[in-house]
């Protein structure tokens, strides 16, 4: 359900838990039947099951975040079937300790003893440190279970995805974190029943964890820790007053290098497009939150403005730079209104898809060789004997006509009659409809 750090090479089975150990590690499930969580990992028959179960025999990479289980689940796919558990963290370890590692694995499987290979937070390993592990895994020397709280999708070698599971893990839920909390106050393990837990003291608790095993339980110990201060020779109670002293923060699920970076950005976009304002604010408070970069959120409300509403509302590009320009020039906290500013302003501007349409229709017929000459009428004429070649004869200006506009040949010739841009009949592109038709009939002499 938890993870805990592990700083460098360890032997043999996991170690036992010391008596001062946090509350998070002494929690640490022993067996499949403590787990909570993951159900859709665990079922009967599925390849995790398997493994712990010691029927398994393909590698895992397990990804989720904080606190949902990867250490825990490793740990029990080396101790209920009797392999060799080494763990080593990418945080210190390097081409020499996995080779070290893999090394002792051959010489044990040459007497029957297979090793699992724990390696914590897998996606901070060079590529020359993933390479290192794959004939190890793919012959089998070793079982390696991965542990990385970033998609592998980008932050593991695809030869080292291959030859692995990758089995996602979610955050617990609410009940979940509940029945851990309600466990650890009551085990002999964790703190066996010497404190009394009020309902709304257990509510803010679970809140506060934010779907983390371990963070739920490292601010249980610490409420604990403070209500028998306060209690004196009294029984210890931690009230809703207690926990919000030493917790006053929920987590938040939010990594600015790993891929929630991606997945609450990418939340925060559709929302503008989708229209849903109060969505948008949401994903915005989240990313202030966890100290993302002001100027990148500026530069993906600029891209919106054009990609999601173009001239649909023209002054949403307008409003969009304004605020990037604003970050620039007042820094947070205050351009955190600026932003707020923005993001209503595109999430409830009439939407338009039509701006990113044109230019991708465009593109695509430039990529499939529709890249004819230029009119000669259209070509520069400021040369000596330019328009012996032709260039510029012919060619009408159009601020010499009343309506600004006149008939003329303007795309090469293979393109005339192509329409690219189709505007919408929402917000200012409806009136842009209209004009278009009769500009597009005018230009084509129809």
């Amino acid at each position: 359900m938890f993870d805990a750090a592990l700083d460098g090479p360890s032997s043999g089975k996991p170690e036992a838990v010391a008596v001062g150990a946090p509350l998070a590690v002494r929690m640490r499930p022993t067996g499949l039947d403590e787990v909570l969580g993951q159900s859709h990992l665990l079922g009967p028959g599925t390849p995790l099951r398997r493994l712990v179960e010691g029927s398994g025999a393909t590698s895992v990479i397990l990804y989720g975040p904080p606190g949902t289980g990867k250490t825990t689940l490793a740990s029990l796919i080396s101790s209920t079937t009797g392999r060799r558990f080494e763990a080593l963290s990418a945080l210190s370890a390097g081409v020499k300790e996995v080779r070290a590692v893999i090394d002792m694995a051959r010489r044990r499987l040459v007497g029957g003893e297979q090793t699992v290979l724990f390696i914590d937070e897998v996606h901070r390993f060079s590529k020359t440190q993933q390479d290192a592990l794959l004939a190890a895994v793919e012959n089998r020397i070793v079982l390696l279970v991965a542990a990385t709280t970033e998609n592998p999708s980008f932050s593991v070698v695809a030869p080292l995805l291959s030859r692995s599971l990758v089995l996602q893990l979610q955050p617990l839920t609410a009940d979940d974190i509940g029945v851990l909390l309600r466990r650890a106050v009551t085990d002999e393990r964790g703190l066996a029943g010497t404190v009394d837990v009020d309902d709304e003291a257990m509510e803010q608790l679970v809140k506060l964890a934010g779907g983390d095993a371990r963070r739920a339980l490292t601010a249980l110990e610490a409420a604990a820790e403070s209500s028998a201060d306060l209690a004196g020779d009294d029984r210890a109670e931690i009230t809703l007053q207690v926990v919000e002293s030493t917790m006053d923060k929920a987590a938040v699920r939010y990594d600015r290098d790993g891929d929630q970076h991606y997945d609450v950005v990418s939340a925060f976009i559709k929302s503008i497009r989708g229209s849903d304002v109060d969505a948008a604010l949401h994903y915005l408070a989240r990313m202030l939150s966890a100290g993302e970069d002001p100027r990148f959120i500026a530069r993906r409300l600029i891209i919106a403005a054009s990609e999601d509403i173009g001239m649909a509302d023209p002054t949403a590009l307008q409003v969009a730079v304004a605020a990037a320009q604003a970050v620039q020039l007042i820094g947070m906290p205050e351009a955190q209104l600026t932003l707020t500013h923005a993001t209503i302003h595109l999430a409830t501007a009439p939407k338009s898809g039509a701006v990113a349409a044109a230019i991708g229709k465009a593109t695509a017929d430039i990529a499939g060789g529709k890249a004819g000459l230029v009119p000669p009428h259209l070509r520069d004429g400021h040369y000596s004997g330019a328009k012996k070649l032709g260039n510029a004869v012919g060619y009408r200006y159009p601020h010499d006509h009343p309506d600004g506009v006149l008939a003329q040949q303007y795309p090469p010739d293979e393109l005339v009659g192509v329409d690219y841009y189709e505007p919408t009949a929402r917000g200012a592109e409806r009136e842009i409809s209209a004009r278009i038709g009769k500009l597009r009939r005018i230009i084509r002499g129809r």
